[in-house]
């Protein structure tokens, strides 16, 4: 397997490859560059397998790397080296792209060149983690299910019930669907955006889908797919300012 570092500093470079030679011999570093554009250069040489990629770097990020390339171009696969924060981290984990915390740990650093090995990594997969990166543009979520990954909408999603260690969920339109992720998961992705809230152990609720709060039995909501949804106690009052700045 050839791979390519790109990291702005030497050091982290110079680290990584020595890494890669002692714990991960099957894999041979054919270039290091210290920034985007001589990456972009070094890949259209060398035609790697893998990309080590950092994310923040002065003059572009590593993000904008598949903005270099046309879609049939991207026959490489990404593990991002990163100190990126836990926001970030999550939508990592949503966008099935693997990434290594800085510094490297080298078991972490082999099992993610095995998990490489097993699941080649696709073009779909580094543009849900580009909008997911971001709080303020996050539009879609990836989730796995089986051997592929399902693209959502987050628009679409009217709620989210958890079941253990899996969750299921509900889109207005009517469809619905069980992926192996528990529901907190999910809260650490979407609950940034107030559109979203956890009103109960188990469910995470669209604001936007809500038409009805009903104070008795403990509390819950009417959604427009005409879902019925429990409201923890302690959950109400924040339920309630949620509403407000959903509503205006």
């Amino acid at each position: 397997m050839k791979a390519i570092i790109i990291d702005d500093e030497k050091r982290a470079r110079i680290s990584l490859s020595l890494l890669m030679q002692e714990y991960c011999p099957n894999v041979k570093i054919v270039a290091d560059c210290e920034n985007l554009p001589e990456g972009v250069k070094a890949i259209r040489k060398h035609n790697p397998d893998l990309i080590l990629l950092d994310i923040e770097m002065p003059g572009h990020s590593g993000l904008e790397l598949l903005d270099f390339f046309d879609e049939n171009e991207v026959n490489f696969s990404i593990i991002f080296t990163t100190a990126y924060n836990e926001y970030a981290l999550q939508a990592f984990k949503f966008s099935a792209i693997d990434y290594l915390l800085k510094p490297i740990n080298p078991t972490q650093l082999v099992d993610a060149i095995k998990r490489l090995e097993k699941n080649i990594q696709k073009f779909e997969n580094f543009q849900v983690l580009k909008e997911n990166i971001s709080r303020e543009n996050l539009t879609k979520i990836a989730v796995p299910s089986g051997n592929s990954l399902i693209f959502i909408n987050i628009t679409k999603i009217s709620y989210i019930k958890g079941e253990g260690a899996y969750s299921e969920i509900f889109c207005h339109h009517g469809t619905k669907n069980l992926v192996s992720r528990n529901l907190k998961n999910f809260e650490d992705i979407l609950c940034n955006d107030n559109r979203f809230l956890r009103v109960h152990k188990s469910y995470i609720v669209n604001l936007e889908q809500v038409v009805l709060f009903n104070k008795s039995d403990g509390g819950s909501l009417s959604l427009e797919d005409k879902s019925q949804i429990p409201v923890s106690p302690e959950k109400t009052q924040l339920l309630l300012e949620k509403i407000k700045i959903i509503k205006r």
